[in-house]
């Protein structure tokens, strides 16, 4: 595949002229990486952009004392990553490191704008492009991240689980306590009257009838508890899970609106100084 193929790849290129596609291609600079070789950390100075010509490279977040690496993406052959700092100076919010052998294809600012200053076509698809990605943001970060996690749990359970969610409710309660009170109480007048007498003093089978409801009282009580434990965590991942997303999209949709508004400013300067020199001409 040739460069020029793996540019057409990229959708920040896909709208150039095969002849601007062919222009910036022959700028591509190749880089060999070996596996585990950081491309770029978080915090450096971004100035390139870098196409997969062959391996895969990992976008993370590197690990800190509050938890480990986190995984953004896995880039593979023929896909693109560091674009938005061909248009803004901004230090890196990721890092790169490679995976396996690999070889990356990089297109640094300098290259990228010396072409785009040369052809108004191909500053108009790029245009177009970050106008569309900027409104997929939107998109992305207007949906749901979060689910009700403790509902698809409860709506899965078994009849079982959920008899043992019952017993565990019910016996944390003063209607339970009141019950076997109440129960006690009757059983000890119904076995003083002589003529009724079923279980004399000091009553076994109610003794038995106790300790077999305590036994199993014991392992629903703790089935109950493991749910819960198990509700508390996915609610934690849940969590977890959607402050990433908000973090993420927020400086995403920063950095992306950044870069558009300065490529717009730059364009509108460009635009207001032909027309002074148009007007000169005239």
């Amino acid at each position: 595949m040739s460069y020029a193929d793996l540019l057409a790849g990229v959708p920040l290129f896909a709208g150039l002229a095969d002849a601007d596609r062919n222009a910036l291609a022959a700028h591509l600079e190749e880089q060999p990486l070996k596996a585990g070789e950081q491309v770029f950390a978080k915090g450096d100075a971004g100035s390139s952009l870098y196409v997969v010509a062959s391996g895969a490279v990992q976008i993370f977040l590197p690990a800190s004392d509050s938890g480990p690496r986190v995984v953004l993406k896995d880039i593979r052959t023929g896909e693109y990553f560091g674009e938005l700092s061909l248009f803004d100076d901004k230090p890196r919010s990721a890092s790169a490191e490679a995976e396996v052998e690999t070889v990356v294809l990089r297109l640094t600012r300098e290259d990228f704008v010396l072409h785009l200053t040369s052809s108004r076509e191909a500053a108009l698809a790029i245009l177009a492009e970050m106008s569309e990605r900027l409104r997929e943001t939107n998109s992305l970060l207007s949906q749901r991240a979060a689910t009700n996690v403790v509902k698809e749990i409860e709506e899965n359970l078994t009849w079982g689980q959920r008899l043992a969610d019952k017993v565990a409710a019910l016996n944390g309660s003063w209607t339970f306590i009141l019950f076997v009170l109440g129960l006690t109480a009757f059983w000890c007048l119904a076995n003083a009257i002589h003529d009724f007498v079923f279980d004399a003093y000091p009553y076994a089978f109610y003794n038995l009838a106790l300790t077999i409801l305590v036994s199993l009282q014991g392992p629903l009580i703790v089935m109950s508890q493991n749910r819960e434990t198990m509700k508390d965590r996915a609610r934690a991942e849940t969590d977890f899970r959607v402050n990433l997303k908000n973090e993420i999209g927020l400086e995403t949709f920063i950095r992306e609106l950044a870069a558009f508004r300065a490529e717009t400013e730059k364009r509108l300067g460009g635009i207001e100084r032909k027309k002074a020199q148009h007007g000169d001409s005239l």
